[in-house]
């Protein structure tokens, strides 16, 4: 792809919670900009609050140098910083001001729906914005797949992988409750690659008997059963599980605990000994896979070249393994599920794996 681009001032900030491969988009986006143009490129501190508490810094090409595969972000991040909603405030215009202040061209933002809908808004004020997706729940509409993900699905397998060499020494039932919020694309994925007995998804609603059922026909063949949850899963008919609410944030219920409650399930209703595990924070985590740093590096180039074209309002994706670019209209405040007719959902059921119901038909969508 060819930059070739006159001289600009381009922002760049992560957004949202971090994942791995955040360091390579930085890279790429910084070092394909400043070695193919005259390019400035200011780094924005942590986020979208970086630009509400001004608060930013001129990159250069060493500061974007050994960093492809170090986790988090040398920028930082935040998901408590909505310009439309910060402290209970509308700070945009304040932020648009900064923006033009720094006279920015314009901005990349990399980060998952949250984050991109944030651009999305802040587009419509007149700012210039590509976005990149990036987030290890795989959740982003308009694009094939996110980098963060692959790394995400290889720690969550690696920690399936361990605990059933203790579920088979103790004969248990073990749980592992994967993150994932509305989706349940970690589990699911990490739930075959480990050999998931049972994968509980937000998309469809457990019934207890069904999961009780599986594990029974599990521990009377091996002796001990392996149980994936996604943090999103509900039982029919009941809420889902908040472990905490934050106001300010763009998506204030914060899940978790889905894991324990399961097992309290599965207690009451048998003689199993089962062990819960939150994987929690430990996904998002540590250096980048081989497939994300590529992955990432791919589209961080993509995002420059649009950057250098002044081709905005645009977000990289993947479709149809190329690296493409869509309206950043067409991902805002969308969420990609999983359906009855994912290839890996048809897989699973084809191997006997449990999924917590007997009908799968439409999943529910998010709250």
């Amino acid at each position: 792809m060819s930059i070739q681009a006159e001289k600009i001032r381009v922002g760049v900030l992560t957004g949202g919670g971090d994942c791995p491969g955040l360091n390579a988009a930085i890279r790429a986006v910084s070092k394909s900009l400043m070695l193919n143009g005259d390019t400035e490129v200011i780094g924005i501190h942590q986020g979208f609050l970086g630009l509400i508490e001004r608060r930013s810094q001129q990159l250069t090409y060493s500061d974007c140098s050994g960093i492809l595969d170090k986790g988090g972000t040398i920028l930082g991040t935040s998901n408590r910083a909505n310009p439309f909603n910060y402290r209970g405030k509308d700070v945009s215009n304040e932020v648009m001001a900064y923006y033009q202040e720094l006279g920015l061209d314009g901005l990349v933002v990399i980060g998952g729906d949250g984050s991109l809908s944030l651009g999305y808004e802040m587009s419509t004020l007149g700012m210039n914005i590509i976005g990149i997706p990036k987030t290890i729940d795989n959740d982003l509409l308009g694009t094939d797949r996110t980098f963060g993900f692959d790394t995400a699905i290889s720690i969550v397998t690696d920690a399936i992988d361990r605990l059933r060499t203790t579920g088979q020494s103790h004969k248990r039932v073990m749980i592992l409750e994967t993150m994932g919020r509305y989706a349940g694309w970690i589990a699911l994925h990490a739930g075959i690659a480990g050999g998931a007995d049972v994968i509980l998804l937000p998309e469809f609603p457990y019934q207890v008997d069904e999961v009780v059922d599986a594990c029974h026909r599990r521990m009377s063949e091996q002796q001990f059963s392996l149980v994936v949850v996604a943090e999103g899963a509900r039982e029919l008919g009941r809420d889902l599980t908040v472990r905490e609410t934050i106001e300010d944030s763009p998506d204030p219920n914060r899940l978790g605990g889905i894991g324990n409650v399961v097992k309290m399930q599965l207690e009451s209703a048998s003689d199993f000994e089962v062990r819960a595990t939150i994987l929690g924070h430990l996904q998002r985590g540590g250096s980048p896979t081989a497939f994300d740093r590529v992955f990432a590096t791919n589209l961080g180039a993509y995002a420059a070249s649009l950057v250098a074209k002044k081709c905005f309002g645009q977000a990289v994706v993947l479709r149809n393994n190329e690296v493409t670019h869509v309206p950043l209209e067409s991902v805002a405040h969308k969420s990609k599920l999983v359906e009855p007719n994912t290839l890996e959902l048809k897989t699973a059921l084809s191997m006997g794996i449990c999924f917590g119901t007997a009908n799968i038909n439409e999943p529910f969508s998010k709250p």
